[in-house]
């Protein structure tokens, strides 16, 4: 399924071509895969054209891909473009071979997925990622893949054209709750980050030293430095919003109840998590839990307007 001559390589169908989606169906077209591509907004998709993808204006025109990659925003997402009216589920004497599923959804939602794919003779990946598109043009996206094994045994050269680091996690859906855990520690890590930021900085130390500092020690680490510019110079261009933060942890807290994990700094972070939404930090990166982190220690944040290394440069 994975050969890497071009006549028989894999016909791709990618579902959602948002800020993730349409960078990571372009690193499949530009690695020379023939790639037909899916949108609820089809302007968003049209780019990827010039690319050499096939647009098309609904999920059940890419059933007869060979495989198809979804990457939407929610669970109610997923399951509208799967098994939804005109879902890629849904197309009369057709259904690709594997559905790769790449959104953060519920595992119940996906466990439902499943069990629809599985009617129509498909095989279900579960296989979010992490990372942003700035990551992904530097090669560094990482992917956690569950289902069935032999099925990411050959669905894996695939994937690691997305990114440098492919990981499978087990079977069934445990790979959702690897995402949901994921994204639950990096609402968790920014605030951490935030708070200690400003401890330096109203100390007398620019948040611009504090934060080399300490992307220089063993504390430091990819997402601190590449959050690092963000802090700094307050340009909360949106890679993941404060909304879409909210929603995962509001999925790890609920597998926390069910898995009876108590989760204390995760469920003090999502409350701040929802307050910087109620100030209004709804459309711009979650970084900005830094203005609501100084707001409460009556602090005015200003741009230091310097060059901060985020570590992404692409390799060459």
């Amino acid at each position: 399924m994975t050969d890497d001559t071009p006549a028989q390589r894999p016909r791709i169908g990618w579902i959602g071509t948002g800020r993730m989606g349409f960078q990571l169906a372009t690193r499949l077209l530009e690695a020379g895969y023939d790639v037909a591509v899916q949108n609820r907004t089809r302007a968003k998709a049209e780019p990827l054209a010039e690319l050499g993808a096939t647009v098309v204006d609904r999920p059940e025109e890419l059933a007869d891909r060979d495989i198809v990659f979804v990457m939407v925003s929610a669970s109610a997402d997923l399951e509208a473009v799967t098994t939804g009216p005109g879902g890629v589920l849904t197309a009369p004497g057709a259904a690709p071979a594997v559905l790769v599923d790449s959104s953060t959804v519920s595992a119940e939602v996906s466990a439902l997925v499943r069990a629809a794919a599985a009617k129509r003779g498909t095989e279900l990946l579960a296989a979010p990622v992490s990372g942003n598109p700035k990551v992904i043009a530097a090669g560094l996206l990482t992917v956690a893949v569950s289902g069935p094994r032999e099925v990411f045994d050959r669905v894996e050269p695939l994937l690691r054209v997305l990114g440098r680091g492919v990981t499978y996690v087990g079977e069934d859906e445990v790979a959702r709750l690897v995402k949901i855990a994921h994204n639950v520690f990096l609402g968790v890590v920014t605030q951490s980050l935030a708070e200690i930021t400003l401890l330096a900085e109203k100390g007398g130390v620019s948040r611009a030293a504090f934060l080399a500092f300490l992307n220089d020690s063993v504390m430091g680490s990819v997402f601190t430095r590449y959050k690092s510019p963000a802090l700094v110079n307050l340009d909360f261009k949106p890679t993941f919003t404060m909304p879409l933060l909210r929603k995962d942890f509001d999925l790890g807290l609920a597998a926390a109840r069910t898995l009876e994990v108590p989760m204390p700094l995760a469920s003090a972070t999502a409350q701040l998590v929802s307050a910087a939404i109620g100030a209004g930090h709804t459309e711009q990166d979650f970084a900005t839990l830094i203005l609501e982190q100084a707001r409460s220690a009556g602090m005015e944040l200003r741009p230091e307007n310097v060059v901060v290394d985020d570590g992404l440069t692409a390799p060459q």
